[in-house]
């Protein structure tokens, strides 16, 4: 190992400037003997204008902060002259380094809690900026998929498609009743407890007609599936991922979008309204447990009035949202699963992204949907 050392020439680019011409091994073992005598040397009134790097045999990190930090009072215009490529990128990366700290803005003083509270708001509206912008981004490239596999249909793998069906679909039957049911009863008695007030206790069978046809039964129904679905889809999608098995299926020209996305999107979009259709089924079923328990009104009493006073359309409006939630809770589910990276902490922080996001974006679509069926007069 060669000690490193210095010394000047004159400047090949003026007459008036120097040139420092370094040699030896400029590593973090041998730099204690040279650092106090580059310092001295630097001292003294002379002008580098040039570093002649070419006989310096090895150079690492530190060795090359080292000569940065003792060539720093000249400017960062330097011109380096180097026979070796891996010592010149050293001593330009410590150059652009030291540049890119000096423009670097000076630390804010530590302000009030309203202004970190605002700057706070304002970084998060950023992000969800660009949430929104990649969601769209990805809602695009999906529909295109499953354009592409509609027209070609013969391209579509039925297997998977059949499979996520009866695991997202069929298989959710249970929990949607079950739920949807307890939902209907406890409208019922909300309902009942309200309007025994006024008297009117027998009109417990529009409002449980209304809100089950119209809202709780598809938004519950959709709510199940982003608790149940949607998290499985990330789940599912972000251990492949971290498996590399997605890397594997581009290596073998298969599109992920085709292979794995839309068969997902496509079964959501078939079985949500299934699901939305039992739940409204079980939330009037425990509608009319209740009126007939606790209320004395018989079943066929229910029925009949909910025929004559709940128009159908109510029913067709809640219908109406279900293939909708169902293409945003897989759109999301998947694009989350897509987006995980390499560890465990990856996988569980998209999958709580993607469950928030889905529930907001039912609600938001929700809210619209109600909007424009005010507006139409539905």
């Amino acid at each position: 190992m060669a000690e490193p050392g210095f010394d000047l020439q004159p400047s090949p680019i003026s007459s008036e400037g120097a040139m420092l011409r370094l040699f030896g091994d400029w590593t973090i073992s041998g730099l204690s003997c040279v650092e106090k005598r580059l310092a001295d040397l630097l001292r003294d009134d002379v002008k580098i204008d040039t570093v002649l790097a070419e006989d310096v045999r090895r150079l690492d990190t530190a060795g090359a902060f080292l000569i940065d930090r003792a060539l720093r009072k000249f400017g960062l215009e330097l011109e380096i002259v180097s026979g070796s490529d891996r010592v010149s990128a050293l001593l330009y990366q410590a150059r652009h380094l030291v540049q890119t700290e000096s423009m670097r803005p000076l630390g804010r003083p530590s302000g009030s809690r309203a202004v970190k509270f605002l700057e706070r708001i304002g970084r998060w509206a950023v992000h969800l900026g660009d949430e929104f912008k990649e969601t769209l981004s990805f809602l695009g490239e999906t529909l295109l998929s499953v354009l592409y596999i509609l027209l070609q249909p013969w391209k579509m793998r039925w297997t998977a498609l059949v499979s996520v069906m009866e695991d997202s679909g069929l298989d959710a039957v249970p929990i949607v009743a079950f739920l949807s049911f307890f939902v209907g009863m406890v409208v019922a008695f909300i309902g009942a407890s309200t309007l025994a007030e006024f008297g009117a206790t027998i009109f417990v069978v529009e409002l449980v007609g209304i809100a089950v046809l119209r809202e709780f039964g598809v938004v519950l129904a959709a709510i199940i599936l982003v608790g149940r679905t949607n998290s499985a889809f990330t789940a599912q999608i972000g251990a492949m991922k971290m498996r590399q098995e997605i890397d594997a299926m581009t290596t073998l020209g298969l599109d992920p979008m085709d292979v794995i996305v839309a068969p997902r999107v496509l079964s959501m979009v078939l079985m949500t309204p299934v699901l939305a259709f039992v739940g409204v089924l079980a939330g009037l079923g425990g509608g009319v447990l209740v009126g007939w328990l606790a209320l004395d009104i018989n079943p066929t009493v229910f029925f009949g009035r909910m025929q004559d006073f709940v128009p159908l359309s109510h029913f067709w409006v809640g219908m109406s949202k279900a293939p909708f939630f169902g293409l945003v809770i897989a759109l999301i589910g998947c694009r989350q699963g897509l987006q995980v990276g390499g560890s465990v902490q990856s996988l569980g922080q998209h999958t709580t992204k993607s469950v928030v996001q889905a529930i907001f974006a039912i609600i938001v679509i929700d809210a619209l949907f109600a909007i424009l069926y005010m507006e139409l007069d539905i």
